[in-house]
């Protein structure tokens, strides 16, 4: 195709040639055109020889490695004939093989499935057990125990049913053990560190004064994030310190699983972190009025203490004071001393109203403040049960724990509410008795001093 191509150039040039050039030029350039294109026909012809013989030896080469790959094909598949043929033959022989291993086995079948149920049973409590943490590695033999004990090829020997034992025995023994080891202890921090651990049996393990927890998972002790209380910190550290005798400590009494249950106790929140989770915006300003309102009543109180004192004062006193509400109303009554009843008695009642204002100061808010502490907590409920619904309508009612903070913002906030209420209500019916005893006072000592007056003008008469 290459060759044509390159022919019609060469004519269709000649022809131009001719046809632009004198006629003994155009002779002389057809005559060189037709040697030029002889000879490229003739290299042509040379370079698609060679590549014919090249195509030929490639499918030779070809053919040849095809030949060979039949070949090993073959012999594979033979080969994967005898093998079958073989694997067949071995499982009926490994078939006949396990028969007589169970028929020889005989009642030891019942003995090594029984110890296979048991050591189950024992592997579950080793994994969390105190005393693992202790002797490390013994979770490990008891898993290839099960696994030959429930094998139908191995069979356990003495050596391992002894060694099942012990470790049943150790368990045992260890339970009512009270020791001390060192050993690799992890911190909150998370670094770990090389401590002297104290066990009391398998129920818990202190260091240092501080409870520490077991996980077979982590493999090594670590420090309760939280710990009990000072009191029981106290004795923990009198434990590690004494060295004989007997000494109270604090212990998880469920025991075997490395005191989880004395780690949820610890780790439930304090009133303080209940509130400061779910109380919210409104809990916190339910807090905010009710330590206002206890403020004020504790200040009226005290005032109202002071001035109960100088009116007791002002009543074994026979000179009036300006100090006190009795002894202003009784200095109304010395410089009106001309007045008669009627002007009198409306004289000191002025005087009386005058000081009620002072003593019955604040009492309008404070009791405010506790008719609005339980409104606020029944708007936090209302809030945080909208909260719950909407959940409810966004992620449905299967999971619990979704819905678990608009409910516990709901409850949390009435608590508040009633807290509140309750110390405030309080204080202003303390707060009122006071005031009222005050004003009852002045009172009575002006209906006193009106009845001599009127007893002395009658007498007069």
């Amino acid at each position: 195709m290459k060759m044509l191509i390159k022919v019609t150039g060469l004519i269709a040039a000649s022809i131009l040639m001719v046809v632009s050039s004198p006629a003994g030029y155009a002779q002389g350039s057809l005559s060189e055109l037709l040697n030029a294109v002889e000879n490229d026909r003739v290299a042509e012809s040379e370079e698609y020889q060679q590549r014919l013989r090249e195509f030929e030896q490639n499918t030779a080469r070809q053919t040849e490695i095809l030949e060979i790959t039949e070949g090993r094909i073959t012999e594979q598949e033979s080969v994967q004939v005898q093998l079958s043929d073989q694997f067949e033959a071995n499982e009926v022989v490994i078939a006949d093989k396990r028969e007589i291993l169970r028929n020889r086995r005989g009642d030891l079948n019942e003995l090594f499935g029984t110890l296979q149920g048991v050591a189950g049973d024992f592997l579950s409590n080793f994994q969390d057990s105190l005393i693992s943490a202790q002797y490390p590695g013994r979770t490990d033999e008891l898993e290839v125990i099960i696994e030959r004990a429930g094998s139908s090829i191995e069979q356990l020997n003495i050596s391992e049913m002894e060694r099942f034992w012990y470790f049943m025995h150790q368990e045992v023994t260890e339970s009512g053990r009270v020791v001390t080891y060192n050993g690799e202890v992890a911190l909150p921090s998370g670094e770990t560190s090389n401590r002297s651990v104290t066990r009391i049996g398998l129920f818990n393990a202190i260091s240092d004064g501080e409870y520490l927890s077991y996980q077979g998972e982590v493999g090594h002790l670590q420090v309760l994030p939280r710990q009990p209380g000072s009191d029981v910190l106290s004795a923990a550290n009198d434990l590690t310190a004494s060295t004989s005798g007997f000494t109270r400590a604090g212990i998880d009494p469920t025991g075997g699983v490395g005191g989880q249950v004395m780690a949820n106790l610890v780790n439930f929140p304090s009133a303080s972190e209940q509130v400061e989770a779910n109380a919210g915006v409104i809990g916190f300003i339910i807090i905010g009025v009710g330590v206002i309102g206890i403020i004020l009543g504790f200040f009226r109180l005290l005032m109202l203490t002071l001035v109960s004192v100088k009116v007791r004062s002002q009543l074994k006193s026979d000179r009036a004071s300006n100090n006190n509400p009795l002894g202003r109303v009784l200095m109304v009554a010395e410089s009106n001393p001309n007045a008669d009843t009627e002007t009198l008695e409306l004289k000191l009642g002025e005087a009386i109203l005058k000081e009620t204002p002072s003593l019955e100061s604040l009492l309008t808010l404070i009791k405010m403040i506790a008719t609005i502490a339980p409104l606020g907590g029944l708007l936090g409920t209302v809030t945080g049960m909208i909260q719950v619904f909407q959940q409810i309508t966004v992620y449905g009612a299967g999971d619990p724990t979704i819905m678990a903070g608009g409910i516990s913002q709901a409850l949390m906030t009435t608590v508040l509410g009633i807290v509140v209420a309750i110390p405030t209500i309080f204080m202003h019916t303390v707060v009122k008795s006071r005031s009222d005893n005050i004003i009852h006072i002045l009172e009575e000592q002006a209906t006193g001093m009106i009845a001599q007056k009127a007893e002395r003008a009658a007498g007069g008469s």
